[in-house]
């Protein structure tokens, strides 16, 4: 089952029992840890997983020591620290302890107040290892899309990386922000914002060019034209996406006619023709030779690979075609490959490269990673023997 299946079956559990989750305990053990397990911790192991939670710097009050509801630990580190609100209570304030201990666990970077509904994240964007006022993401387990569920895969244990989480809250801040004014100035342009258009018109060609100083008159005159070449902007950018993405679901059918193939019971062998228009290169063998040399440092697996060279792609294998861990496409003016992981996790393997999420018919989900040249494959080492280990490990 995957990550959003799992999410999918905890929302059902707390739609059906939410109601019944009377109280901050109820509420833990009926919507709050059902949560934490589908994002990967094992909340039967002590080591990892840490109700109750007294640090060795924890301040007594009222003849105990504060504590937070939940820690999370992944080798040892705490990584995630949650606090409980009842069911019915809103998670919008917490309590100075939950503060503390993230400003004074240096592992820490994500701190959690729950209803069981709604989960809101802190980091510290403001000031490091200092938590922030305010969550940068909330996600309510009863409504959520596509995008919610991609940004809470960043807090699976699988691929939490404390690097990236800070990056993307980073992101999702300022672009919550910078939406909001983009959309403001897409409606109701302000004064400066077209002052700033048409002084950059006028200087960016002569015909263009206005007598005497852009003054409130010239502003006003221009507000309703610059209003309206934003919509037509827009409008010509949201045709070019779709374009981009008929091209790239073009893209995706070759992909899936190859997967259909191989998913076949029987699998034909190619005939003459066809066998005639395949020419493994030399970049293609250059290619293999890299990719043997990098998992050679792989210290779990060993199996022997083969490549499979077919017209559309040169495949890299476990010695059978449908145990294929990737599929290089090296035309002379494009060269990508194509991955069996999710394009979360790509991503974070192979930062400063282009990565793009590709579907299969069947519902493989396998990401794509444009490279300049075969030399790039040395730099993503630890992406190639990711995906060797992962397909391995299967068989």
């Amino acid at each position: 089952m995957g990550f959003t299946e799992d999410i999918a079956k905890v929302s059902e559990h707390v739609r059906n029992h939410a109601d019944k989750a009377v109280g901050e305990q109820a509420t833990k053990m009926a919507l709050i840890v059902p949560f934490l397990s589908a994002l990967g911790y094992d909340v039967y192991d002590p080591n990892e997983f840490k109700p109750e939670y007294v640090a060795d710097f924890a301040i007594k009050k009222a003849g105990q020591f504060e504590k937070v509801d939940y820690a999370l630990a992944i080798n040892g580190n705490i990584v995630m620290i949650v606090e409980a609100k009842a069911h019915g209570q809103k998670p919008e304030t917490h309590d100075g302890q939950l503060s503390r201990y993230f400003n004074a666990l240096v592992t820490t970077k994500v701190a959690v107040v729950a209803n069981g509904i709604e989960y809101r994240f802190f980091t510290d964007l403001r000031q490091t290892n200092v938590m922030d006022k305010e969550p940068f993401f909330a996600f309510n387990i009863l409504e959520y899309d596509a995008k919610d569920i991609d940004n809470l895969k960043f807090f699976h244990r699988d691929i939490f990386e404390a690097i990236a989480i800070t990056s993307h809250a980073e992101e999702m801040v300022y672009l919550k922000g910078m939406t909001h004014l983009v959309g403001n100035l897409l409606r109701s342009p302000s004064d400066q914002f077209v002052r700033f258009l048409v002084s950059e018109l006028r200087a960016s060609d002569p015909r263009y060019e206005l007598q005497g100083n852009i003054n409130a008159k010239v502003i006003e005159k221009f507000k309703s034209i610059v209003k309206k070449s934003l919509q037509g902007s827009l409008l010509e950018l949201m045709t070019r996406s779709l374009s981009q993405e008929m091209a790239q679901s073009i893209e995706a059918g070759n992909i899936s006619q190859i997967n259909e193939v191989e998913a076949n019971d029987t699998i034909h062998e190619p005939d003459t023709a066809e066998e005639s228009k395949i020419v493994t290169t030399a970049e293609e063998l250059d290619a293999f030779e890299k990719i043997k040399a990098i998992l050679k440092t792989s210290q779990n697996y060993k199996y022997e690979i083969q490549y499979k060279d077919t017209v559309s792609y040169f495949g890299i294998n476990l010695g059978k075609t449908t145990w294929w861990f990737l599929r290089l496409y090296l035309s002379s003016s494009k060269k990508t490959f194509i991955t069996r992981l999710g394009i979360d996790e790509v991503k974070l393997l192979a930062l400063n490269f282009l990565v793009q999420e590709v579907s299969t018919p069947f519902g493989e989900i396998t990401s794509k990673v444009t490279i300049s040249c075969v030399d790039d494959l040395d730099k993503l080492a630890s992406l190639i023997c990711r995906c060797y280990e992962v397909e391995t490990a299967k068989h």
